[in-house]
């Protein structure tokens, strides 16, 4: 398994831990946990990814990711 897919897989389960929140909280605390936990070569990595397509991300983990990565460049 390369590094992208362990990636996505982790982005996915925590959206789906979010999942029975309201869309906003759910995107929210997505972009949090992944803020929290994730180093800063494994938020790269995956912005990397996005910018490639970000195929198999699911949707609920590509809005947080989207703001995570416009957060971070404030």
């Amino acid at each position: 398994m390369n590094n992208e897919t362990t990636l996505v897989r982790m982005a996915n389960q925590i959206a789906t831990f979010f999942r029975s929140q309201p869309e906003d909280q759910a995107i929210a605390g997505t972009a949090d946990h992944i803020h929290s936990y994730w180093n800063k070569v494994m938020r790269r990595d995956i912005y990397a990814y996005m910018d490639q397509g970000g195929a198999g991300l699911d949707p609920l983990a590509l809005k947080a990711l989207e703001q995570l990565r416009a957060n971070e460049k404030n």
